[in-house]
């Protein structure tokens, strides 16, 4: 146990007469006040899944249901993620959209008209993605254009070079391998059973590392005298994580297994997880973000940083676009519309901050996914998209309220 809990039976009752229900209670609120921020959204996600299950008389988690979702969010995730480690770093990028739709278009030029092997193709284009968030890089980190002013040329720019290529016109249809990245599955391996056998091993080897990863980070807090989480709430949150693990495994494992972008997904999710809590650029980036001018007094090359931080979103970008492109079989001059906000609000939603310094891979993952459920349930339920717009406005306003007034509390 974290927690030191008194003998004494009784406690003073603070000012206003209200108890905390003694010390264990005290500690276990102050837990959640400190740690709202961080688990606030994961809440409110199991809240939205929960409302539209019974909203849709169980449609929404069906099996199929479960598997379109991954698929149909499976491009703004990726693009999250990359904003997410921008956002923290104090910037913003506007072009990703745009950049989807040019990397789509040159890779359908490649593939479909002169009949280059898709994966050499794939690799090109994210070369041309990372060239592209490099460009903007180093206008911001090194000429020291705002970034929110480059982005915005690069969205124009990239926007009209896509029309260039395409001619106006829609280009496909994709090689099959490259279509069986965007839209397939792993395949059937084992034992004839009810389940697919490997994402049922995926799974369990998942929530396994979880526990280990969560054990092993509550260690790490201790070692370094950091106050963890109270034992109660830290075993209640990693049983929520196992058991969201657990549920959604079976739900994949019922229909046809875990969809390979699913796999892209968790491997971004882990290794950029790991590089922005572990590595040193990770810790350099969270300290631009937060105090730029201490950073650099502590010796952080912030224009290197940056110049990477715009370089890993373009190649992000490109990785988006390509499983854009391919899922539909088709590149087209209008595609990635308004990806670049989806993307933001997915950061801000997770639990980014305005100022900067503040945010987590994970948290993008699950704005992204806040943002597909109410998606995905609302179009369920035949809610039409103008009130669709109008929903996921005051979902992003009141995520944006909750964190200037979680500021002002801790100010306070």
């Amino acid at each position: 146990m974290s927690t030191d809990v008194s003998t004494k039976t009784t406690t003073p009752a603070p000012p206003g007469g209200k108890s905390t229900g003694g010390p264990v209670g005290r500690v276990l609120l102050d837990g959640v006040r400190r740690n709202m921020r961080q688990y606030g959204m994961l809440f409110a996600l199991g809240l939205i899944v929960l409302l539209f299950e019974i909203w849709t008389g169980g449609d929404l988690l069906l099996p199929r249901n479960v598997s379109n979702l991954v698929l149909q969010n499976s491009y703004i995730l990726i693009l999250a993620i990359g904003m997410m480690i921008v956002i923290i770093a104090g910037h913003i990028d506007l072009s990703v959209g745009s950049l989807m739709a040019l990397v789509g278009g040159i890779g359908a030029v490649l593939m479909v008209e002169h009949h280059v092997a898709w994966p050499i193709a794939v690799l090109l284009t994210l070369l041309l993605g990372a060239a592209a968030g490099a460009l903007q890089g180093f206008f911001i980190a090194y000429v020291g254009i705002p970034s929110f002013i480059v982005t915005l040329a690069g969205m124009l720019l990239f926007r009209g070079l896509t029309e260039i290529f395409l001619k106006g016109q829609t280009l496909g249809p994709f090689p099959e391998g490259l279509q069986k990245v965007a839209n397939g599955f792993l395949p059937e391996v084992g034992p004839e059973t009810n389940y697919h056998n490997l994402t049922l091993l995926l799974g369990i080897g998942l929530a396994a590392y979880v526990v280990l990863q969560e054990v092993r980070d509550r260690g790490r807090q201790r070692e370094f005298t950091l106050e963890p989480l109270p034992a109660g709430l830290f075993w209640l949150k990693t049983g929520a994580l196992v058991a969201a693990i657990l549920v959604t495994t079976l739900l994949l494992a019922s229909y046809k297994g875990t969809p390979v972008v699913l796999l892209i997904l968790a491997v971004l999710l882990v290794g950029f997880g790991y590089v922005m809590r572990n590595a040193v650029i990770g810790r350099h980036v969270y300290a631009i973000g937060g105090n730029l001018p201490a950073a650099k007094l502590s010796g952080v090359k912030d224009k290197k940083v940056t110049f990477a931080v715009f370089l890993n979103m373009g190649m992000l970008a490109a990785l988006a676009g390509l499983v854009f492109a391919a899922r539909f079989n088709a590149a087209s001059p209008k595609a990635g519309v308004n990806f670049e906000l989806e993307a933001i609000a997915a950061a801000f939603i997770g639990g980014a901050s305005m100022s900067g310094g503040v945010g987590t891979v994970l948290g993008a993952i699950i704005g992204g996914l806040v943002l597909g459920v109410l998606n995905n349930g609302m179009n369920l339920v035949g809610v039409g998209t103008d009130w669709q717009q109008v929903i996921k406005g005051l979902v992003l306003l009141a995520a944006v309220g909750f964190d200037v007034w979680n500021k002002r509390r801790a100010g306070a």
